[in-house]
């Protein structure tokens, strides 16, 4: 039978990059009081930009879209979902709220689980909603000319309920045992779920679910303003590649933890690294609203539309970003690039350069 012994943690030689990467954690964690204390009214802004930004890439990496106008809509619950997608999109929004209000009281049991799944499928009138899946399955990915092939055969579905039990069992002692880094006990929670696959669908967006849950639990509360699950949709196929890798011999109890660890811990980081930049300059803020914005797209690779600087510039309000836009065209500083809804904007020194 698998094996959770989250002990054998202890025994893992941590690169220098690993270990610099998780002392890097541990200090904003230690500041992130003092952000939260500092500018609430700031923090409402980024909660509710990445609660939009998490239920779209969450779902964008499972293939489930909607336009940017109705995401918005539903996430605000302005709107009721009009289709499977959006009834997909509608559950996650709630899920994460949940989470986001509720962490504490979320225990890391089956039963649990199993709410949060059947609250995904709350739109939805699937059978499976709040069950593990009843037949045994595997994990296919289509190479670039189209050939699906087997990745990964995930435990038997007859096993589920045990390992299931099993894996919320050992993780809940190591945590309570305090004796190994949730840093990297997250990580490798988050692999076995995937690795068990115990639902017959939603398994990606439960362990995303789960990610922000036990960081929250653990006093990591960065999930809560900087999406976590947009920096994985921006980062996918490495994402893919690391449990990949994570996962050969997992059945057998001979996984390498590693990879998928140093990747989650490497989002982790890169959202601190966000929440701690944004509040910087939020806080030591001396530049006009309109030199704001020729700054982020001096730091942009490509054009920026006004819902980028909005996500940008959450103290910024969407009136005074307009108004910086117009300025800045009218001292010929930047111009549109495209037209309508695609509309977005470019320094006119870059396009000459």
């Amino acid at each position: 039978m698998k094996e959770f012994d989250y002990r054998e943690l202890n025994k893992l030689t941590l690169s220098h990059d690993l270990l610099n990467m998780l002392t890097k954690i541990h200090e904003y964690k230690g500041k992130q009081e003092l952000y939260i204390a500092t500018k609430p009214e700031i923090l409402n802004k980024l909660t509710n930009l990445a609660l939009i930004q998490s239920t779209e890439a969450s779902n964008k990496i499972e293939g489930i879209a909607t336009t940017d106008g109705r995401l918005k809509q539903i996430v605000a619950e302005k709107v009721q979902p009009r289709n499977r997608d959006e009834e997909e999109i509608a559950g996650y929004r709630d899920v994460l709220k949940l989470i986001h209000d509720s962490y504490e009281y979320i225990r890391v049991v089956p039963n649990d689980i199993l709410t949060l799944h059947k609250n995904l499928y709350n739109y939805s009138a699937k059978s499976y909603k709040g069950k593990f899946k009843s037949g045994d399955n595997v994990i296919t990915e289509k190479d670039l000319d189209g050939n699906e092939r087997v990745r990964f055969v995930p435990a038997p579905a007859y096993l589920i309920p045990d390992l299931i039990d099993e894996l919320c069992y050992q993780y809940n002692q190591a945590i309570q045992k305090a004796e190994i880094d949730p840093l990297l006990l997250i990580p490798c929670f988050v692999l076995d779920f995937l690795s068990i696959h115990p639902f017959s669908d939603g398994n990606g967006r439960m362990s995303r679910l789960l990610t922000l849950l036990l960081l929250y639990k653990s006093g990591y509360l960065v999930g809560k303003y900087i999406s976590i699950e947009m920096l994985i949709e921006e980062s996918k196929q490495t994402y893919y590649e690391a449990l990949q890798a994570s996962s050969v011999g997992w059945l057998e109890n001979e996984q390498d933890y590693t990879p998928f660890v140093r990747y989650l811990v490497g989002i982790i980081l890169r959202a601190y690294e966000n929440f701690s930049e944004r509040f910087e300059i939020i806080i030591n803020q001396e530049l006009t609203p309109a030199e704001r914005v020729v700054e982020e797209l001096e730091k942009s690779f490509e054009p920026l539309s006004r819902a980028d600087l909005e996500s940008l510039l959450p103290d910024i309000s969407q009136r005074t970003i307009e108004r910086a836009l117009a300025e800045l065209q009218t001292e010929n500083k930047i111009r549109k690039v495209g037209q309508g809804r695609s509309t977005k904007y470019q320094l006119i020194n870059e396009i000459k350069s």
